[in-house]
């Protein structure tokens, strides 16, 4: 009988943080995730022994890991989280409010000390920095508790010492501090002895990614993103396929001595394809690579359907091969964007029905189907309930009891499957299947004009013999790093992170220690930030009481003068979604209403309606939209959608409201307006409006 494979690829990566010359972690990410996924991700796995999947390990993420294991690695946001909390100097507590709460709110209003302290701290930080409303007991208690909140299920459920921590919760001490920063160090010395034991089981098969995370196609040549974008403006042309050899070659040996056996299957930076990239990978000893299956429609030239997805292909080229699959675009951003806003018994079962009807034609035709799940492994958890854990475990639980399901790993599908032949790959990635994210924009281009000065200079200074030996091999080490996707990913309009800042200064740093290492001048180009700091978008607040007609249009300006605006970022974060499709949200309150007035971005045909989320659920209001029309069907209110959406609702008089909007899909949530906290609407009363 025909059968569903799932091939689940996890790919876990972050950043190389570490500064070579001075031995310096610039940010704690890395330790953050070896906390909260890399080992929970593959533990969880002993519970349901006939789910195999493949693990996609970054060699230089996994490097850092080592070190912090080890207790060596260089970390000052590690430092001062164990730092007595008496002993704080004036900037470290203002390092400590900037950072240390940095973290999505599901996870902080999971803790309800670290929940007070961030509304402690963005109550006092409206009149100054926030310091004042932090004594001693709060720095100690922020100290652990944003720690905490990283910390493994796993550890949280079966550890003593740390269930002690979560349980006290509040009024932690300097030994609950010091036992904190013993865990860190204990849990990620777990991580790449679970990862051996797995794959020694035979229940994971780990592949790899060149050894810095570069994109390959471009490495080899960077005038290949004029293919997949035509007329994309490029910089001076970056042509090095011996790097991308050298990081494949690295990573490879890595791993092999890592675990014990080289690896076999490839997760190209970003699912980043090209020809020679590919023959690159093949002539290393690659057996199998993956992408997207947006590069198999452009390859094909036609729709990249489930028959065409679900099955495994062979990439053949002058004597040289590779097997090839091809994600499921669709499903896996459902896990890594989607799901996190639905309850885990009804995502495991929409995304299991959405795979069984995918394969329906294809099983009826005989043929076994393979489903390639391909997905971020550790930045998409901090969104779901307890870290994805209780969504994974019904997934797994129902793939398990499935009689027309078996999770594979990669390796076993070309075992199972005849390939299909390949000639050649359309190149590109898994974002739109072209390269546009990491070259085309401004700040890309200049990147890649200062990589290519630094890898010139290199070459320049090769028959230099005062260069010794481990200058030499200093300097190739920090182009490597600086070749890295990482840095172009903040880079240009299409993501944005508290962090972009910081990471623009560590990649000018990378190449600089370069010409250091090389005992040539640093260009001053290097001292200057490539980032154009964008201002943070901030809701406008109402100004005056509004009192518009419910009728879908705008009937004049004056209609909604006085409203708070709420303009939606487009840039996004370390996770590369879909577009949002909303463009602002309007809002405010007359008489005994609150209005609201949502524009969209996009075509918004498919999108089934909205929830407006308020202090009780009581308050809570579904709106649908369809064909055109806005109806509400579930609270009380009144709504109507022709050029924009219009919404009334019911208000309490004299007093203030915080909202949140939730826009559905095809039963699923696609976009929250904010992302994070509510739309604040003062009280009705006119007397309290700032006019």
């Amino acid at each position: 009988m025909p059968k569903i494979y799932l091939c689940f690829l996890w790919h876990m990566h972050q950043p190389f943080y570490k500064d070579l010359v001075s031995g310096e972690y610039r940010l704690p990410w890395t330790r953050m995730h070896a906390l909260k996924d890399y080992y929970g991700m593959v533990k969880i796995l002993e519970e349901f022994p006939s789910v195999k999947q493949t693990f996609n390990l970054v060699p230089s993420m996994m490097v850092q890991v080592e070190e912090y294991a080890r207790g060596e690695a260089k970390d000052p946001f590690l430092a001062l989280a164990l730092k007595p909390a008496e002993t704080l100097t004036p900037a470290e507590q203002a390092f400590l409010l900037r950072n240390f709460f940095m973290a999505p709110d599901r996870m902080i209003h999971r803790y309800p000390r670290y929940a007070e302290l961030q509304a402690a701290w963005k109550a006092q930080r409206q009149v100054h920095s926030g310091r004042g409303a932090f004594g001693v007991q709060e720095f100690r208690d922020l100290q652990v508790i944003s720690q905490l909140a990283w910390f493994d299920e796993e550890f949280q459920d079966h550890d003593a010492e740390v269930r002690a921590l979560v349980a006290k919760g509040r009024d932690f001490n300097l030994e609950d501090q010091i036992v904190m920063g013993r865990k860190q160090r204990e849990i990620c010395a777990q991580v790449i002895p679970q990862y051996r034991k797995l794959a020694a089981s035979g229940q994971i098969e780990i592949s790899t990614t060149p050894f810095y995370h570069p994109i390959l196609p471009l490495l080899c040549d960077s005038d290949i993103a004029g293919v997949s974008h035509p007329h994309v403006p490029l910089p001076p042309r970056f042509r090095y396929p011996e790097d991308a050899r050298m990081q494949l070659e690295m990573a490879r040996e890595y791993i092999g001595d890592t675990f014990g056996v080289a690896p076999v299957g490839l997760w190209p930076s970003e699912g980043s394809v090209s020809d020679h990239a590919l023959d690159i990978a093949a002539s290393v000893g690659f057996k199998w690579a993956g992408t997207d299956n947006g590069v198999l429609d452009r390859t094909l030239r036609r729709a990249a359907t489930p028959d065409v997805t679900y099955r495994p292909w062979k990439w053949s080229q002058q004597g040289r091969e590779i097997g090839m699959i091809f994600r499921d675009h669709l499903l896996s951003d459902l896990i890594g964007f989607v799901y996190s806003g639905v309850g885990a018994a009804d995502a495991a079962g929409d995304f299991l029905h959405r795979i069984h009807e995918n394969c329906r034609g294809i099983l009826d035709s005989g043929r076994d189907a393979l489903v390639p799940i391909i997905l971020d492994g550790e930045n998409a958890w901090e969104y779901y309930d307890h870290n994805g854990r209780p969504f994974f475990r019904e997934l797994y639980h129902r793939i398990e009891t499935d009689s027309q399901m078996e999770a594979i790993t990669v390796t076993e599908a070309f075992t199972k499957m005849q390939p299909e032949v390949l000639g050649n790959i359309f190149p590109g990635s898994w974002i739109n299947a072209n390269f546009d994210v990491w070259i085309g924009a401004e700040e890309d281009n200049q990147s890649w004009r200062l990589l290519l000065d630094a890898r010139k200079a290199f070459d320049d200074a090769a028959g230099d013999a005062s260069i010794s030996d481990a200058k030499r091999k200093l300097a190739r080490e920090e182009l490597f790093i600086s070749e890295g996707s990482d840095w172009n990913w903040w880079y240009g309009p299409e993501h944005d992170s508290e962090n972009r800042i910081e990471f623009d200064q560590i990649y000018r740093e990378h190449l600089a220690n370069v010409y250091r290492a090389l005992g040539l001048p640093t260009p001053p180009e290097l001292s200057h930030p490539i980032l154009k700091v964008q201002d943070e978008v901030k809701p406008v607040p109402p100004l005056g009481p509004i009192s518009p007609t419910i009728n879908g249009i705008v009937d004049s300006y004056f209609e909604w003068l006085g409203a708070g605006v709420y303009q939606v970022d487009s840039r996004q974060g370390s996770m590369h979604g879909k577009r949002a499709p909303v463009k602002e949200i309007r809002y405010g309150a007359g008489g005994s209403r609150i209005y609201l007035r949502v524009e969209f971005d996009e075509d918004v045909a498919r999108l089934e309606g909205m929830e407006i989320l308020a202090e009780s659920p009581e308050q809570h209001v579904k709106v649908r939209l369809k064909g055109g029309v806005a109806s509400v069907i579930e609270g009380m209110g009144e709504a109507a959608y022709r050029d924009i959406a219009e919404i009334a609702l019911p208000a309490e008089p004299n007093h203030a409201q915080q909202i949140r909007l939730s826009f559905w899909q095809d039963g699923l949530p696609v976009q929250s307006v904010p992302p994070q906290g509510y739309l604040d609407i003062p009280a009705v009363d006119t007397d309290n409006w700032a006019l």
